[in-house]
């Protein structure tokens, strides 16, 4: 997984990499239906949303775009996460926001790149958990740091 890196996105009209499209994993039956809706709230109902089962975690990003099959699936196993492909950075931020908003349970999140694409699943989420955890400790780290100043 040498080459990938991890940038903040802008907000701005601009699509990002890949066909449009919304991949998820790790969400109950209930939040697959509460995630589209929040899809309906925000007007991006008509982007193209696979919730994502076990057997998705030894493919690459790029076959099971491919596949192209959409719709809500049986609970998996994966690792809650959110992967969006050809979206805008603005509809981006838009869903992050309205899902905050919704109270669904927090996802890792994800944009689609040449580099990731070849990635298999579980190896793109196993790198996203480990991306989130540093940041978290960084957070953690700063707040410390702030505290011990005051």
């Amino acid at each position: 997984m040498d080459g990938g890196t991890f940038s903040k996105v802008e907000k701005s009209s601009k699509a990002m990499y890949g066909p449009r499209h919304i991949l998820a994993c790790g969400y109950t039956l209930d939040e697959q239906t509460g995630f589209c809706y929040v899809l309906r709230k925000i007007q991006l109902e008509d982007i193209p949303m696979k919730f994502l089962g076990d057997a998705d975690g030894s493919k690459t990003l790029k076959t099971i775009l491919e596949e192209a099959e959409t719709g809500i699936t049986e609970h998996a196993s994966l690792r809650r996460a959110v992967i969006m492909s050809g979206l805008t950075q603005a509809e981006l931020h838009g869903l992050i926001s309205a899902h905050r908003e919704s109270g669904l349970p927090y996802p890792l999140w994800a944009s689609l790149t040449p580099v990731s694409e070849t990635w298999l699943l579980k190896d793109l989420l196993e790198a996203l958990a480990q991306e989130a955890m540093a940041m978290k400790q960084r957070r953690e780290t700063a707040a410390a740091n702030t505290a011990k100043q005051t």
